[in-house]
């Protein structure tokens, strides 16, 4: 009964804070865009420093009709929201926000969620390829081919700390984790850090939703609330992917005088930050800028950051 009990307390607590920290991430977007872009109407929804914006977006999605094209798979264009947003509520299980305060402690945990976070970017694909839209085919196209090519890198260099840590379970890298880490995995978290931005297609990476060519690329037909779980399912990648940098490359719970858990929240929300001041600062590449940075920038670094880490390793054992 009390093992029971237990995983309904961490099930609980995961779906919590799958609901919560993308919303507040939707709504920090909200206000540091409208900071550093003088954007003037995220400011007054509701009065005080717009506090109502994100209820407003709410009931707007809700009160939207939701239209299925007449031309669409209808069951696979259904499926598709689920199919992005889901993968990123069970990654979330597996990130360790403090000694013992996981939900699920994996020996293959970073496999897993390497592997289920894969899954999630063929939500775009499924939407793209089911909206009987040519613009919504090929935003599903590209997203496709910035999974094929941005995988790699992410891969190599979550590598690299599980080669360090000598485990692939993620509390056991996070035990593991020593201060001059930082710039031993310095390379490589910058890698894993922009090749998961590229996956989650935010800007400068969002080619497949690039408005000025394709509308809104896989999402062009979808209203209402399922184009909402879409948006829901962009923020809780960025929550995951900021997670996993923290986990993997800065420490995660590691830190003085304050508790384990609010040394991850902050750690996290700082590379959340980091994920808004990106998309303000830069503008949106081009395709073949997208594939050249992928194939000859970041897999030729990833797999020195790689030989860096042997090196170290042989040397200090």
């Amino acid at each position: 009964m009390a093992g029971v009990l237990d995983a309904a307390v961490r099930l609980v607590g995961i779906v919590a804070v799958f609901l919560v920290l993308p919303l507040v991430a939707g709504q920090t977007e909200h206000k540091v865009m409208a900071h550093m872009q003088a954007r003037l109407g995220p400011m007054y929804a509701g009065g005080f420093h717009g506090w109502a914006q994100l209820i407003a977006d709410g009931v707007k999605f809700v009160q939207k009709e939701d239209v299925i094209p007449a031309a669409a798979d209808r069951r696979v264009f259904a499926l598709a929201p689920g199919v992005a947003l889901i993968p990123y509520l069970v990654v979330m299980a597996v990130i360790p926000v403090g000694p013992g305060l996981v939900g699920v402690d994996l020996d293959v945990g970073l496999f897993f969620v390497l592997a289920v976070m894969g899954v999630g970017v063929l939500g775009s694909i499924m939407a793209g390829w089911s909206s009987g839209n040519k613009y919504s085919a090929l935003g599903g196209m590209r997203s496709a081919a910035q999974l094929m090519s941005y995988e790699l890198p992410l891969v190599l260099a979550a590598s690299s700390v599980a080669m360090a840590a000598g485990t692939l379970s993620l509390p056991g890298i996070v035990e593991a984790w020593q201060w001059w880490w930082l710039p031993w995995q310095a390379i490589g978290a910058m890698i894993f850090f922009v090749a998961g931005l590229a996956e989650l297609r935010r800007p400068p990476f969002d080619m497949p939703i690039a408005d000025s060519e394709i509308i809104m690329g896989p999402m062009t037909e979808y209203a209402g609330i399922r184009f909402a779980l879409f948006m829901l399912a962009e923020y809780a990648g960025i929550i995951v992917v900021s997670a996993l940098t923290s986990v993997l490359f800065l420490g995660g719970w590691h830190g003085p005088l304050l508790p384990g858990p609010v040394w991850m929240l902050i750690k996290v929300f700082a590379l959340v930050f980091v994920v808004i001041w990106v998309r303000v600062s830069f503008p949106r590449l081009r395709e073949d800028q997208l594939q050249k940075l992928a194939w000859a920038g970041l897999v030729p670094l990833a797999l020195l950051q790689l030989a860096l880490t042997g090196v170290v390793k042989v040397l200090a054992g």
